[in-house]
């Protein structure tokens, strides 16, 4: 399992929203960079990033601090937020993103998806943000009536390498994951979940060790790195301690 520390950002700073509000947004680092070294230095090997404002505005929008954390960090980035095309998904991937996530378009285009997971297999995840089990897009300011699992399953065959799954309502009030619901949508699919929003605490961190939740990639951890109530060190030592044992 991979436990994956997030970096959001809005114009140009590393926030944390409260259910995906950009009117909820709390400042912890206006470095974006400096946060991403420090994560690396913690001994993370993946980092996830999202472009709030890019989501929003259907393109790229904080492009210079993105540059700044590829250009500080050796550790792979994947980066969700305002990607919609072609031309965005080369250009990321060119600049070195390891990943690009993919949200909004794949509800309303999903050849795109299929299209860009056959150019570049492994790099291409699609993100599922729910709100009441419904898919949410443009930076969840709307949704969809399209069920997370009907958009997983567009793509079973896409060779896309991740989902990454998104409980709203949970997003950044640190109320834990919703276990259930990722691990039902996990079961539907083959498509290798990661689970976001609400990791809240190291309880979290062992519940997604346990044997039920073999099957996902990792998680995704974000305001409760940020105000100390998960110590990265101690995470990172279960994960591998549990990686040992297996």
């Amino acid at each position: 399992m991979i436990l994956f520390p997030a970096i959001d950002l809005k114009q140009g700073q590393c926030v944390r929203l409260q259910q995906g509000d950009m009117a909820r947004a709390t400042v912890f680092n206006t470095d974006p960079a400096a946060q991403a070294i420090t994560f690396e230095r913690q001994g993370f090997k993946y980092l996830h990033a999202v472009d709030l404002d890019g989501a929003f505005a259907g393109r790229s929008m904080n492009a210079p601090a993105i540059g700044a954390i590829l250009a500080s960090i050796k550790i792979p980035l994947q980066l969700g937020g305002g990607i919609r095309d072609m031309g965005a998904i080369e250009a990321w991937l060119g600049r070195g993103v390891a990943r690009v996530i993919i949200g909004t378009a794949a509800v309303r285009d999903p050849e795109l998806v299929r299209r860009a997971a056959r150019l570049y297999p492994g790099r291409i995840a699609v993100g599922i943000d729910a709100r009441d089990g419904k898919v949410a897009v443009e930076g969840w300011a709307k949704s969809s009536e399209l069920p997370a699992a009907a958009l997983g399953k567009r793509f079973e065959d896409a060779g896309v390498a991740a989902m990454v799954y998104t409980d709203i309502s949970r997003d950044g009030l640190l109320k834990g994951l919703n276990i259930e619901s990722t691990l039902a949508l996990a079961n539907e699919l083959s498509i290798p979940v990661i689970a976001s929003g609400g990791l809240a605490s190291l309880a979290d961190v062992k519940r997604l060790l346990m044997p039920d939740c073999k099957r996902l990639a990792g998680a995704i951890a974000g305001r409760a790195l940020y105000d100390g109530r998960l110590d990265a060190g101690r995470a990172l030592a279960l994960i591998s301690q549990a990686k040992a044992l297996a």
